[in-house]
């Protein structure tokens, strides 16, 4: 068992051990008061992990009642978010209750944002079932909806009262998901840590789960660091969006069909490592992403794309937030009109 404590707005733990799922009652008990728990899932993980996890609860004396709605980024709405709150109050959860997200991002975004808002607020509990979420959805507090217009555009900071990673879980995913978390942990070598980086430009997704515990708590702390600097997004926190800005641009262009989000982010980096990086680093990432099966460029101009940055979570006014890392290890938060990032990233497209 590791444990890694984040000290936010309140302290928790963030457990990572292999087998955990099965004992996630006796964890979740330490941490709560509550006596009944809402299991938030997806159809897809409710069949993998849904009855053992309630059976872990229920075993520790919570009253359960299991929410469970299609996989996907579509689900991340306000008519499901609508739908959980109808689930709430039909089985009269309490704010003294709780709520344990089981599954990937898209789950801890949305159980996370309801578990902000009903009845303004309740205990909330991570159970990250992808790679992605164990190494950076779940932990830090960002809860959020899309909207037609952008991702994540409606939500509310939520921290957890503890996150149960259990690396078991990631041997189930389709190889593509798999890669998809592997965008954000390639991101964490890029923005704050060369050694991972080059820990990571050693290895291909076959290779790589000799290491891959080592690797999850070392994403942890490096979000944790920048979380305890930096809760509420306003200054260090945003170099965690090294990619994003484009990234999530990819996504919108596409209806958030095409392209998942590590894809989306992979490509990202790309695109801003052609515009700061030396060539040899840029040829560095895009080996180290293609080893994972990642994407690292798009059929799209960029002119096509610019557009979707204008709904960017990081714009204040006119000014646009964008990261970018001219080496691994190290990124730097920039600052620019709408207009003038657009003129920059048109420059040689």
């Amino acid at each position: 068992m590791k444990t890694i404590t984040v000290h936010a707005s309140h302290t928790y733990p963030i457990y990572v051990q292999h087998g955990l799922l099965a004992n996630c009652g006796s964890y979740i008990r330490q941490t709560t008061k509550a006596a009944s728990i809402a299991v938030i899932t997806d159809d897809i993980v409710q069949k993998l992990y849904g009855d053992a996890v309630i059976a872990s609860l229920q075993e520790a004396g919570f009253r359960t009642e299991t929410f469970v709605f299609p996989n996907g980024e579509a689900s991340k709405c306000a008519n499901t978010l609508l739908n959980v709150y109808d689930f709430l109050c039909e089985k009269q959860f309490t704010r003294t209750d709780a709520i344990v997200a089981l599954g990937g991002g898209v789950v801890g975004d949305l159980a996370g944002f309801a578990a902000a808002t009903y009845l303004r607020g309740m205990d909330f509990i991570q159970i990250p079932t992808t790679l992605l979420a164990q190494v950076d959805s779940s932990v830090g507090g960002k809860t959020a909806i899309d909207l037609s217009g952008g991702k994540n555009l409606v939500g509310a900071f939520k921290q957890p009262v503890c996150v149960l990673c259990d690396p078991d879980t990631l041997r189930t995913l389709p190889p593509e998901i798999f890669s998809d978390g592997m965008g954000e942990v390639i991101k964490y070598g890029m923005i704050r840590d060369a050694k991972l980086f080059d820990l990571l430009a050693t290895h291909t997704q076959e290779t790589i789960f000799s290491v891959l515990e080592e690797v999850i708590c070392t994403c942890i702390s490096i979000k944790r660091d920048v979380v305890e600097a930096d809760e509420f997004d306003t200054g260090e926190r945003m170099i965690l969006n090294y990619g994003h800005t484009l990234g999530h641009a990819i996504e919108g262009y596409y209806h958030y069909e095409t392209y998942s989000h590590g894809s989306a982010v992979a490509i990202g980096m790309c695109l801003m490592a052609e515009k700061t990086c030396s060539p040899e680093q840029t040829a560095a990432l895009k080996a180290c992403l293609e080893a994972y099966h990642l994407p690292t460029s798009v059929p799209v101009p960029m002119t096509e794309l610019l557009p979707f940055c204008g709904v960017d979570k990081k714009r204040a006014g006119n000014q646009l937030r964008y990261i970018v890392c001219e080496t691994a290890g190290k990124a730097e938060i920039r600052t620019a009109s709408v207009a003038d990032f657009a003129a920059w990233m048109e420059e040689n497209a």
